[in-house]
């Protein structure tokens, strides 16, 4: 476990309120798919009494993969406990335990809603665009052909294509290698559960 990534934890001791702090691990729960949204970001800056994102972002990053754990890893109360380092105080364990066992059970049965009803990736096409190619700003053309499982029907495979830009492109692989450098620190496999949307 990297106690450097889980130093982070001490900075919820300033939300001041159990309820407080229930509510930031409910809403990073419910935002896994999509990321924070501003208001939500402002709103546990705040509670937090922190001044920036570059301060909030590694919090976030903490509580995610703690989060992740305990649902698809199904920790246990005293395997939850172990991944504190000493410098995350008794009392503030002793609350993220009781909260993450709390809604334990609740969020892996959103996970295996989550795995039933999102379609499949069959295959995956990675088109770069010429570099002499003047008429567009686009570098890239993503090809995604999905298979809906919970549909029988011809109708149920569907391709999805989408363009990249080079800013979003470098902004896209930037985030990749980050969380990617994060999880192989803590000794966690990159798999399946991985939501690469930052926070």
């Amino acid at each position: 476990m990297d106690h450097s990534l889980w130093g982070h934890l001490p900075l919820l001791v300033r939300s001041n309120s159990k309820e407080s702090v229930e509510y930031i691990l409910q809403t990073l729960w419910r935002t896994r798919k999509t990321g924070l949204a501003p208001a939500d970001r402002a709103f546990i800056r705040d509670v937090l009494q922190l001044p920036s994102d570059s301060d909030l972002d590694p919090l976030l990053v903490c509580l995610r993969i703690l989060i992740r754990r305990c649902v698809y890893e199904n920790f246990s109360k005293d395997e939850i406990n172990k991944l504190f380092p000493p410098e995350v105080s008794p009392e503030l364990q002793r609350l993220l335990t009781l909260l993450l066992q709390k809604f334990q059970r609740e969020w892996r049965d959103d996970a295996r809603r989550d795995q039933v009803s999102l379609p499949r990736l069959k295959a995956m096409t990675w088109n770069m665009a010429t570099p002499n190619a003047a008429t567009t700003d686009h570098v890239a053309v993503i090809s995604l052909k999905l298979q809906d499982d919970t549909r029988q029907s011809p109708s149920s495979e569907r391709e999805v294509k989408f363009q990249l830009a080079k800013d979003t492109l470098d902004t896209m692989l930037k985030s990749m290698y980050y969380i990617r450098e994060q999880l192989s620190s803590i000794g966690e496999p990159l798999n399946g559960h991985l939501q690469a949307n930052g926070q």
